[in-house]
């Protein structure tokens, strides 16, 4: 799974902004799924438009789990480059937002959720990340 970092990336797939899409938050129905109009169930992956970077359901659909342990102020004294979070903890990072919440909860930086590893919920998946290795 990717970290926390490396999903916020893939995410914003070069933005700056809240959405990969940009500011609006009206265009999320282009790009995901949200409590708004979803018919109360997760959707197949690639039913709506992709990031910039070609990545389906970033934003909604569902909260996917990171690499990374969570601490609520982690990011206030954490490397700017590539944080992995901290080393140990009880409850991991979810990010993304699932079909269940407001499209305002789905920004590229929202981090809305976190489980102990064990947790299972309807509206909770993951992404498989490869790091490239230098050779």
């Amino acid at each position: 799974m990717p970290t926390e970092a490396q999903w916020e990336y893939a995410c914003r797939a070069g933005t700056t902004t809240k959405f990969s899409w940009g500011d609006d938050p009206w265009l999320l129905r282009d790009y995901a799924w949200d409590n708004g109009h979803s018919d109360g169930r997760t959707h197949g992956v690639g039913e709506k438009k992709p990031n910039g970077f070609g990545l389906f359901d970033m934003h909604g659909n569902v909260y996917e789990w990171c690499a990374d342990w969570y601490a609520a102020d982690y990011y206030a004294a954490s490397p700017v480059d590539d944080p992995q979070g901290p080393a140990s903890g009880s409850i991991r990072v979810n990010r993304g937002g699932g079909w269940n919440i407001g499209s305002p909860l789905h920004r590229s930086a929202s981090r809305i959720t976190s489980f102990r590893p064990d947790y299972r919920y309807f509206v909770l998946g993951f992404r498989l990340a490869l790091v490239p290795v230098d050779e």
